[in-house]
């Protein structure tokens, strides 16, 4: 006789965009990542059961069942591991979460919104592309921009913190973490005129 494990009814998905690996730890592309580490501490648990090319945990938030997701693919291939989820759960696209760097803000601050285009930000494209389109929320949090036009920006994102910056990423991923219970909780509007 064979006994299929019961799979977890999940309401939403959170997912949080970073590279993988030890060599991306902690830099700007990875404000996704570090937010999940603070969920997961928090709640006490470990985002590290792997499946759809990523890893996860089943948490309680918001009274609600939500899949945490860090696709352990490449930031521009992160679709793949978000369609898999949804798939397999069931899961609407406007239920999935996306939170995420964004060049285009100054460290620590943070933009949510309901929905709306990549602006530019390879994961999001992705995920766009292989998920059915752009009506999902997401919470993007500002990782500063290069420091003069010369810079490459592949070698902006993938560079750490300073000691005054990380003490502003530490606050906004705190918010993030706030803005992210809002909305699934509904309070998208709520979510956006405090956090914005």
């Amino acid at each position: 006789m064979f006994f299929r494990r019961k799979v977890t009814p999940v309401s939403w998905i959170a997912v949080f965009l970073g590279n993988p690996g030890l060599r991306y730890e902690n830099t700007r592309h990875n404000a996704g990542f570090m937010v999940a580490d603070i969920i997961a501490e928090e709640l006490g648990t470990k985002v590290n059961r792997s499946k759809f090319y990523a890893l996860m945990a089943t948490v309680k938030l918001a009274d609600q069942q939500v899949l945490m997701l860090k696709p352990q693919t490449y930031m521009n291939i992160s679709g793949n591991s978000v369609r898999q989820a949804m798939k397999f759960y069931n899961v609407p696209l406007e239920n999935v979460v996306v939170i995420t760097d964004d060049v285009s803000l100054p460290v620590g601050k943070l933009r949510i919104r309901r929905r709306g285009s990549a602006g530019g930000h390879n994961g999001l494209k992705d995920i766009i592309a292989k998920c059915g389109g752009e009506d999902f929320p997401r919470v993007r949090i500002g990782v500063g921009s290069p420091p003069h036009d010369e810079y490459d920006m592949a070698d902006w994102v993938l560079s750490r913190f300073n000691s005054d910056e990380n003490k502003l990423m530490s606050d906004a991923c705190q918010k993030a973490t706030a803005a992210l219970e809002l909305i699934i909780s509904g309070e998208m509007n709520a979510a956006m005129a405090k956090y914005n």
